[in-house]
C-alpha cells in the first residue's frame, strides 16, 4: 500500500506507542530516561558553550577597553652616557600623524614605570601610566561613570587609581596617597628615592582584577618629571576601529611612526591566552558533543525494546499493507519524538541558566566568588544565537541519525516470522 510519507496515521500508531504503558508493551520508563539524558545534555552544552563566549568576550572587552590596540615604540638607541635610550622625542608630531590615519580612532603618548604606592603604612606595587586628561577620557573601561568614583575632570590635580590599588591602599577620593621610585632625582652621589604625594581624585574599574589592582594614572607632564623623562614619552598607544583586524593597520602605522618604530598589538599581548582559550573552546566542545551522543544512544536502547515488544504489531501491520517506509517512519517518529522534546527542554533550561547566571553561582557558591582568584568580578556568560543553533543541529541530527538504525531494523522484519514467535 503506497501512502504518503509521514501520513496521519503514521503518526497515530507512534503516538500509540509512545504512551503505551510497560504492561501493555511500551517502553515508557526507557522513553523518560532517553528524554532526560538528551534534556541534560544539551543544557550542559548550551551552558558550556555560553560561558565560553563570556570568557572570550570579557576578556577581549577588558584588552580593548584598558589597554593599547597597538603600541609604537623605537628601537634601542645608546646615549651618550652609554645607556639604551628608547624614548620618544617628538611624540606630539608622530601622535598627530598617527591621529589621522584611515582606522585610527585614538593615539596618545605614554609615559610608563613600576612605584610603590604608600598610604598610611599600607603599600602597593603599582605600574603607573602617565597620560594626559584628554586621553584618559577616551578610554572606554576607565572613563566609564557608572562603575567609577570621584570627578575625572580633576584627573590633572592628582591621580586616577584602580578599585583594586585603593582597597589594598583603604584609599578614597581626597586622600593623598604617596608614590615612590627608586630612580629618582639624581645628585652627584648618585640616584636618590623620588617620594612625591597626589590626591586620588578618580578611582576606576576596569572589569577585571589584574588591572585594577596594579594600575594608577599620573598625568603625562608629572609623569615625565617623576621619571626623569623631560620632553619624551616611552611609547605611543593607538587604538583602531577593528580591533579584531589589527593587522591591517600595521603597514601604515609602521610607515608614518618612523624607521625606528617597532609595534607591539594586543594579540601579540595576549595571542598565547587567546590561542589556549580556543583550543579549550574546541575540546569543550567535542567532550560535550560526545556526551550529547551518549544521550542520544539511549534512544537507540529504547527502540530496539520497542521493535522486540512490538514484533506481533508489525506482523499484524505488515499483512495489512503496510510498506516497509511506512514502519521505518512509525518507528522513527517514535525516536526523533523524544529526541525533539529532550532537545527543546534542554535549549529552555540552557537558556535559563546563560540569562540568570550570576544568581544561579551565588547561591552554589555561597556568595564566595573572589576576583583574586579568577581574575573577573562575576561569571560572564553570552548567549549567541548560533552557539543555540549549533547545540540544537547537534543534538537533533544525532537523535535523527541513530534512530534510523532500530526503526530500519523494524521496518525489514519477516511478517510471517513475527507472527510466528509471537
Amino acid at each position: 500500500m503506497a501512502t504518503a510519507p509521514f501520513a496521519p496515521f503514521e503518526w497515530m500508531i507512534a503516538w500509540r506507542y509512545l504512551r503505551a504503558r510497560r504492561a501493555e508493551g511500551g517502553v515508557s520508563t526507557m522513553t523518560w530516561i532517553s528524554l532526560i539524558g538528551i534534556t541534560l545534555a544539551v543544557f550542559a552544552l548550551i551552558a558550556t558553550l555560553s560561558v565560553r563566549s563570556g570568557f572570550r568576550a570579557e576578556f577581549v572587552d577588558t584588552i580593548l577597553g584598558a589597554n593599547a590596540h597597538v603600541t609604537v615604540y623605537q628601537i634601542g638607541q645608546v646615549d651618550e652616557a652609554g645607556r639604551i635610550d628608547r624614548t620618544i622625542a617628538d611624540y606630539d608630531t608622530t601622535a598627530a600623524a598617527l591621529q589621522v590615519l584611515p582606522g585610527v580612532t585614538r593615539a596618545a603618548p605614554l609615559v610608563r614605570g613600576q612605584v610603590m604606592a604608600n598610604l598610611r603604612s599600607r603599600n602597593a606595587g603599582v605600574e603607573v601610566f602617565g597620560l594626559s586628561a584628554t586621553n584618559l577620557g577616551t578610554l572606554p573601561r576607565i572613563a566609564d561613570p557608572e562603575t567609577s568614583q570621584g570627578d575625572i575632570t580633576r584627573f590633572e590635580q592628582g591621580v586616577a587609581i584602580g578599585s583594586g590599588v585603593a582597597r589594598e591602599l583603604g584609599a578614597q577620593v581626597g586622600d593623598r596617597i604617596k608614590l615612590i621610585s627608586p630612580n629618582g632625582v639624581r645628585t652627584a652621589f648618585g640616584t636618590s628615592p623620588r617620594i612625591n604625594a597626589y590626591e586620588v581624585t578618580y578611582i576606576f574599574s576596569a572589569g577585571r582584577y589584574d588591572i585594577d589592582r596594579t594600575r594608577v594614572y599620573l598625568p603625562l607632564a608629572e609623569a615625565q618629571s617623576f621619571f626623569n623623562r623631560e620632553n619624551v614619552v616611552d611609547e605611543i598607544e593607538v587604538m583602531v576601529e577593528t580591533p579584531e583586524a589589527v593587522d591591517s593597520y600595521l603597514a601604515s602605522i609602521l610607515m608614518t611612526a618612523g624607521e625606528r618604530a617597532q609595534v607591539w598589538t594586543w594579540r601579540d599581548a595576549s595571542g598565547g591566552f587567546l590561542r589556549a582559550l580556543e583550543v579549550e573552546d574546541n575540546v569543550m566542545f567535542i567532550i560535550m558533543s560526545i556526551l550529547v551522543l551518549i544521550a542520544a544512544m539511549n534512544i537507540v536502547s529504547g527502540l530496539i525494546m520497542l521493535v522486540k515488544n512490538k514484533g506481533r504489531d508489525i506482523g499484524i501491520l505488515r499483512t495489512m499493507g503496510l510498506s516497509e517506509g511506512s514502519i521505518l517512519r512509525v518507528f522513527f517518529i517514535c525516536g526523533a519524538f523524544t529526541g525533539v522534546i529532550g532537545t527543546a527542554f534542554g535549549v529552555i533550561l540552557g537558556c535559563l541558566f546563560a540569562v540568570y547566571i550570576d544568581p544561579i553561582f551565588s547561591v552554589l557558591m555561597g556568595g564566595d566568588w573572589t576576583p583574586e582568584k579568577y581574575g573577573l568580578y562575576s561569571l560572564p556568560a553570552e548567549l549567541h544565537l548560533d552557539d543555540v543553533l549549533s547545540a540544537v543541529a547537534l543534538s537533533l541530527g544525532l537523535s535523527f541519525i541513530v534512530t534510523i538504525f532500530p526503526a530500519r531494523r523494524a521496518a525489514r522484519m519477516n511478517p510471517v516470522e513475527a507472527l510466528r514467535y509471537e
